[in-house]
């Protein structure tokens, strides 16, 4: 399933994305009024939502894209964002040479307050950056409570998948000499269109991802270029710390990011960014102008 969150109205709700059209869930035969909420139910949710469509689909509230404004899939994050740096190969090298290859997961985070959904402006931030940056990404929002899982365990984990722009100010990621505050200014983080659940993913190891600026391709590559798996990641990550529903692990992005460009090429007043990630849709976002 491919769910949405959105407004309509001026009312926030979610529905699935059937045929091209919206169909409204949120309340509907006891079903959360929330995406988030749902996520938490885990299987039964997914469950009852697959049979009210199954059974009631011709008679549920439907929206035209075009009639709703998109929300980020989970437009309250409870927690920040987990990142993953530098997790394709070719990325660590454009940004410091072979020695930047990681040998061990390289993990920093995002603030919550950085979300914002598919169409949604950016932005500039130009009084205090001039070196705003795009990172198409792979998301993955975790569906179960755990810690200390197994490599082996970890995909159970997973409820389902996202595309996420992990935009940065390269300026200040320097000057501070760590990743949150270039990381985390408001609206850095757009997500979606959708979040589709795993099972409509055959291998999210093998996924083609694009990036485009103002239509021109940056960045072209496929998830099997991870240096580190996604069972990898969970497993890490829950080693010492709990893993909640709806937490949401960016997986890293490959080469191509603005400053890998000499000279570099930054985004700009009024750029569109759009990233691709086959079988996710297509994630929109225009720069303020």
């Amino acid at each position: 399933m491919k769910f949405i969150s959105y407004k309509v109205g001026g009312k926030e709700t979610f529905g699935v994305e059937r045929n091209g059209r919206i169909l409204d869930l949120a309340g509907v035969m006891g079903l959360p009024g929330e995406l988030i909420q749902g996520i938490e139910r885990g299987n039964d949710f997914l469950e009852n939502v697959d049979h009210i469509i199954n059974e009631k689909g011709q008679d549920l509230p439907s929206f035209d894209q075009n009639e709703v404004e998109w929300l980020a899939p989970i437009p309250r994050v409870k927690r920040n964002i987990m990142c993953v740096g530098k997790n394709y190969r070719d990325h660590a090298i454009e940004m410091g040479g072979e020695q930047d290859i990681p040998k061990s997961i390289m993990m920093f985070t995002k603030a919550t307050n950085t979300v914002i959904g598919h169409k949604e402006t950016v932005l500039h931030h130009g009084d205090i950056t001039e070196e705003l940056d795009y990172e198409g990404e792979l998301a993955v929002i975790i569906g179960k409570k755990g810690r200390g899982i197994s490599t082996e365990d970890a995909m159970e984990y997973v409820f389902g998948y996202s595309i996420l722009n992990d935009l940065t100010a390269r300026d200040l990621q320097k000057k501070h000499g760590q990743f949150f505050i270039g990381k985390s200014l408001d609206t850095t983080c757009p997500m979606g269109p959708y979040l589709v659940t795993k099972d409509e993913v055959d291998d999210p190891h093998n996924l083609s991802i694009i990036t485009k600026v103002n239509s021109e391709i940056r960045q072209s590559s496929n998830t099997g270029e991870m240096i580190f798996t996604i069972p990898t990641i969970i497993s890490t990550l829950s080693k010492g710390m709990t893993l909640e529903p709806g937490d949401i692990i960016a997986t890293g992005t490959p080469s191509g990011v603005g400053k890998g460009f000499k000279p570099p090429r930054f985004l700009k007043k009024g750029d569109m960014v759009e990233i691709t990630i086959e079988g996710l849709g297509i994630l929109t976002n225009p720069l303020q102008a």
